[in-house]
């Protein structure tokens, strides 16, 4: 008897940012697997007595190991349950959904991905402005601030991410945030190019914090929840909240 895995997409910690499918698989799940920024309020939509299994990783905590994520997944499927791999932001965007994906097929276990709000795109209508403009922000860029051991990646391009015409966010970056930016600067993108910190956003604990790429490379902040820091020229633009 094999069940079925719904990858869901939590958004960036709004339930009212949940999508009628997220809803949908949630209240018909027998288990749920979720990460750390995907529980709160949005486990309230799981059906009562659903298994609620917490698999999330944070920088500086322990975490499960990925390979332990990817079992639990088979096991669960593998007894007919339906069960929901509850994802931070949208699901397909830094997270680890190739590898557990990876596993199901491995295990013959069909599944689906349903996709969400990113904290991207949240970020950008908290703080009331566009991600793109016809002439001035004509392409949008995400990148990763950490690689795999929590230091910017090596083989990070430093001149797309320069681009002054582009909007560019970078997602869990409030260490490595100094380093991308010297080297940013060093390739002739302008410390004074307007940035915008977000943290925590569309929670009750939302911030955010206007600024310059040089501003937040001497002060990423010290706080500990999820931030992106978005760059370019609509970032000076909209209303703080």
């Amino acid at each position: 008897m094999t069940g079925f895995v719904s990858f869901v997409s939590a958004g960036p910690g709004d339930p009212e940012l949940l999508t009628l499918k997220a809803v949908d698989r949630l209240r018909r799940a027998d288990a749920v697997l979720f990460d750390d920024l995907a529980a709160g309020p949005i486990l309230a939509q799981a059906r009562a007595g659903a298994d609620l299994v917490g698999v999330g990783k944070r920088a500086g905590r322990a975490s499960p190991r990925q390979d332990h994520v990817s079992r639990l997944l088979v096991e669960y499927a593998g007894t007919g349950a339906r069960v929901v791999r509850l994802k931070s932001g949208d699901a397909g965007l830094f997270g680890r959904l190739e590898e557990e994906i990876c596993a199901l097929r491995a295990a013959r276990i069909p599944h689906e991905i349903v996709p969400g709000v990113t904290s991207a795109c949240a970020a950008a209508a908290a703080a009331g402005i566009p991600l793109t403009r016809r002439l001035t922000a004509r392409r949008v860029q995400f990148v990763t601030g950490h690689d795999a051991t929590g230091r910017l990646p090596d083989d990070i391009d430093l001149e797309a991410l320069a681009d002054r015409h582009a909007t560019t966010v970078v997602f869990m970056g409030r260490r490595t945030f100094p380093d991308l930016a010297r080297g940013l600067m060093a390739r002739g993108l302008p410390g004074a190019t307007p940035a915008l910190m977000a943290e925590a956003v569309t929670t009750p604990d939302q911030r955010l914090t206007r600024g310059t790429v040089a501003e937040f490379a001497a002060a990423p902040g010290d706080g500990t929840g999820p931030v992106l820091i978005l760059y370019g020229p609509l970032a000076e633009e909209g209303t703080d909240g």
